[in-house]
């Protein structure tokens, strides 16, 4: 039976397990359409800055307005949507900040993405930054040659590399 986790190791102070089945409720995911469809960049990944601003916006709201207990009923249109929006859409992950928190050593200069076929892909450490991990297709977890395909957001929606298990970095 296949695996639906995949791994980073190597040099590296903090090796990680990933599952990528928990990612369809993560808000950093990214529509693979959409986003190769408007040319393939990746949003800036600061999430202490992204952070501070939403719950600043929150905090300043709740001052001026008041707090407001949640209304399950106010928001059926739009959950009915993002559930559509679920089953239906390709998704994505950007990695750079999975890899950022592996935290690979200084010297690290290259990264082998191994697959359960057994092939190895090497790239260079320059490349982590724009690695996006598909995870989703059309609704459906990638069964037949995941757990993840990976792609470098070049622009291009050329062949990832599929069946990933492992990225190693070196």
């Amino acid at each position: 039976m296949q695996e639906f986790v995949f791994f980073i190791s190597g040099k590296v102070k903090k090796a990680l397990t990933i599952d990528p089945t928990v990612w369809i409720f993560d808000e950093r995911k990214i529509d693979l359409d959409a986003f190769f469809l408007a040319g393939a960049n990746l949003p800036e990944d600061n999430d202490l800055t992204d952070y501070t601003r939403k719950i600043s916006a929150q905090f300043d709201r709740e001052m001026l307005e008041g707090s407001e207990p949640p209304n399950p009923n106010r928001d059926s249109n739009r959950i009915k949507y993002n559930r559509q929006e679920l089953i239906n859409g390709s998704f994505g992950m950007p990695l750079k900040s999975f890899i950022r928190n592996a935290a690979p050593f200084d010297e690290v200069s290259t990264i082998d993405v191994e697959t359960t076929n057994g092939d190895v892909h090497t790239l260079s450490i320059d490349q982590s930054d724009f690695l996006i991990a598909a995870f989703s297709k059309e609704g459906k977890p990638l069964r037949e040659d995941g757990p993840v395909h990976l792609y470098i957001a070049d622009g291009t929606k050329h062949d990832p590399i599929r069946n990933v298990s492992k990225l190693h970095f070196n």
